[in-house]
């Protein structure tokens, strides 16, 4: 037993029109899945040139133009600077604890007194930057980094108590 043709075309007419319904809402689902880093949550950070002593605990800042701004005293504990310029920037004092600052630059920051303890900063450079008192216990470093940073440590975090030398491992 066949079907008469007329009810074939209403099949084949509602199947079209379900696979083009079906084809114009799947790509929109799929762009709201994937949303690059450097622009996610954006319009929810309000970034300033003073963020002094705020709470930015977990903010993201990837590919950011962060040269100086004021993050002085500021609770950055676990958040991102990835391939970030923070040259100049006020990081005096600041809670850098369990950062992620991937090939970021901190030429010429102030990082006195600063707690960077499980800091990875792979790739980072530290050209003149300021580091007295700050504490590195256990960040991860390049080599060339560490032996820069290793010339010019000194004092201890008033925080934790730590030597910069002692936090960076350097030999004596």
């Amino acid at each position: 037993m066949s079907l008469p043709s007329h009810l074939w075309s209403r099949i084949n007419a509602f199947l079209l029109a379900f696979i083009v319904i079906l084809g114009l809402f799947i790509p929109a689902f799929s762009a709201f899945a994937i949303t690059p880093p450097e622009i996610r949550n954006q319009n929810e950070q309000q970034i300033s040139q003073d963020m002094h002593g705020r709470d930015l605990t977990g903010y993201e800042f990837v590919k950011s133009d962060l040269r100086g701004f004021d993050f002085s005293e500021a609770n950055l504990n676990g958040a991102v600077f990835n391939i970030s310029q923070l040259d100049e920037a006020d990081l005096h004092g600041a809670d850098l604890e369990d950062i992620v600052a991937f090939a970021s630059t901190f030429d010429r920051a102030d990082l006195r007194d600063a707690n960077l303890t499980n800091a990875l900063l792979m790739q980072s450079k530290f050209t003149d930057s300021l580091i007295d008192g700050a504490d590195f216990s256990n960040a991860v470093l390049d080599i060339l980094q560490k032996n820069n940073l290793c010339a010019r440590a000194k004092g201890a975090n008033s925080i934790t108590g730590v030597e910069t030398s002692e936090s960076l491992g350097c030999v004596s």
